[in-house]
């Protein structure tokens, strides 16, 4: 606690010796409790704020437990208004790159409990990776450490032998208040004004711990990132708002699961432009992935920072995996499924929040929703005529029969070649945005093929689509298609969901793209 400030602050330091025995830590995180008979009101994002149901809504005489453990449907709830809704932690989860400020506010009397975490770099995963914020209870976390989203993947592994420390925060916990209760909104306002206040402070200068270093040991790099993609331009293109970070040595992309040491990041300018400063010394790769374009960069040179130094990286390229020319491409090459197409929820498991909400997908139950539309027969996209937003699903689901249980199920791309170069290769380029407990089988032109063209064997934990995101952990594949699968004419690729045991099993896609064999004029 400092002098003056209206608020406390907290951090903890974990450690691993390295004669103790291995350890795996799955979930770090400081829970606030608040009383639920004054904190009523929550608030995550502008867009993102409501009154809250009551914790004892959740229990059996007043709530239905849904699919999953967190996600409960009030049907007598004890303020009229939450009947009908769907309540789940998951729904109010927000991104790293977003997730600065969230809490409370009570009305009688008019104040608010505010978590504030001014910077990421403790956190695991990037800066996309998602966390809970505040959840009914009324309970505000302070997320350190997590797998949400993620999986097996980023739990925190320590081997035998292995010396491992780390400073988790600090975070700042700040309380307000207003004299009157018609301006209690007003202090989500000054919440976010005390969290710029907060960025601005950081590194601080108080922490005691001699792990935590000071603003004056600390590091900075600056450069500017342009992308090469000669079968887009034959100049290079700036890597305009390209998410650019440093994180601990790996392979290319595995910052997405690192979580044992500090991540740095920020987003380039429109011309590529980048700055990271307040960097903790340390060997360091830098990373960084362009929307607009599949794959990951990795600089070729290990950055090592020092005390105070200023290092000037000058232009990078980023040459992203091509073969040749685009031939279709279906989604955009973000990450993310959003922009795919997302239905309405079943009237019976609404959130109020999100209806007409730009986060439509966090609605409860969007999975069941598939067989409502495919009922019979699965979703077939024909290239040049379907309209990715409307007509591709957003996620690959199983489909619920009538007896209960699930059925795999098989998506079409079908698309119109007028000249083949049977000689040539093709390249299928699949990027996932998030997959859980699939298996993804590729098929050209023979939905029976056996072996299928491709498979990428069981994948991922993410448990996204049971948590209402739009995005887990990115999975790019390269799949080559000899030029004697394909026809002239009608061709068709078969996406086969293989394995249907459970509801929630299934993939999003971000991005597909079918190129054509490389052009010696390239």
């Amino acid at each position: 606690m400092l002098r003056n400030s209206p608020g406390f602050y907290s951090y903890a330091v974990f450690e691993h010796l390295e004669e103790w025995p291995p350890f795996s830590l799955p979930q770090v995180r400081i829970v606030f409790k608040l009383r639920k008979d004054k904190f009523h009101y929550m608030a995550v994002a502008d867009n993102r704020q409501r009154f809250m149901p009551l914790p004892e809504d959740r229990l059996l005489d007043r709530g239905q437990p849904l699919a999953t453990p967190e996600a409960v449907l009030l049907v007598n709830p004890v303020e009229p208004e939450f009947k009908g809704e769907v309540d789940d932690k998951y729904q109010y989860s927000s991104e790293n790159k977003d997730l600065k400020v969230h809490g409370w506010i009570s009305l009688n009397p008019p104040v608010g409990f505010w978590q504030i975490t001014p910077s990421s770099e403790f956190r695991s995963g990037g800066p996309i990776k998602q966390n809970l914020t505040s959840h009914v209870g009324p309970y505000c976390l302070a997320m350190f450490l997590s797998a949400h989203y993620a999986g097996e993947d980023l739990v925190l592994k320590l081997n035998p032998g292995e010396p491992w420390k780390k400073v988790f925060g600090p975070v700042f916990l700040y309380l307000n208040s207003v004299s009157s209760e018609d301006n209690a909104f007003s202090l989500w306002e000054d919440a976010k004004d005390q969290m710029l206040r907060e960025t601005q402070n950081w590194p601080y200068s108080f922490p005691a711990s001699e792990d935590f270093p000071k603003p004056d040991q600390r590091g900075k790099v600056c450069g500017r990132l342009e992308v090469q993609d000669r079968y887009v331009s034959y100049e290079p293109i700036p890597a305009n708002g390209a998410y650019i970070g440093l994180a601990p040595l790996g392979d290319v992309g595995s910052w997405q699961r690192e979580c044992k040491g500090y991540q740095f990041w920020t987003r380039a300018d429109e011309d590529g432009n980048f700055t990271i400063d307040n960097i903790r010394t340390g060997e360091y790769n830098i990373c960084a992935w362009v929307p607009s374009f599949i794959g990951d960069y990795k600089y070729d040179v290990v950055v090592n920072i020092t005390e105070g130094c200023d290092i000037s990286l000058g232009d990078l390229r980023y040459e992203p995996l091509r073969n040749g020319p685009t031939l279709w491409e279906i989604g955009i090459p973000d990450r993310t499924a959003a922009e795919f197409y997302i239905p309405d929820p079943d009237p019976k498991y609404i959130n109020k929040l999100y209806v007409n909400h730009p986060d439509r997908y966090r609605q409860y139950g969007l999975w069941e929703r598939y067989a409502d539309l495919y009922p019979d027969g699965d979703l077939v996209f024909t290239v040049g005529i379907s309209d990715y937003k409307n007509d591709w699903f957003f996620a690959q689901v199983n489909r619920k029969k009538e007896d209960g249980t699930y059925q795999g199920t098989t998506w079409q791309i079908k698309f119109l070649l007028r000249d083949v170069d049977h000689t040539g290769t093709y390249t299928l380029r699949l990027a996932l945005a998030t997959a859980h407990l699939a298996e993804l089988q590729v098929r050209v032109n023979d939905p029976k093929s056996d072996p299928p063209l491709f498979t990428t064997g069981e994948i991922g934990h993410d448990n996204t689509i049971a948590r209402h995101g739009i995005h887990g952990l990115y999975r790019l594949y390269n799949i080559d298609v000899a030029g004697v699968e394909l026809v002239e004419g009608e061709n068709i690729i078969f996406l086969t969901r293989f394995r249907a045991t459970d509801p929630l099993q299934g993939i999003m896609y971000d991005y597909i793209r079918l190129e054509c064999p490389p052009t010696t004029s390239s």
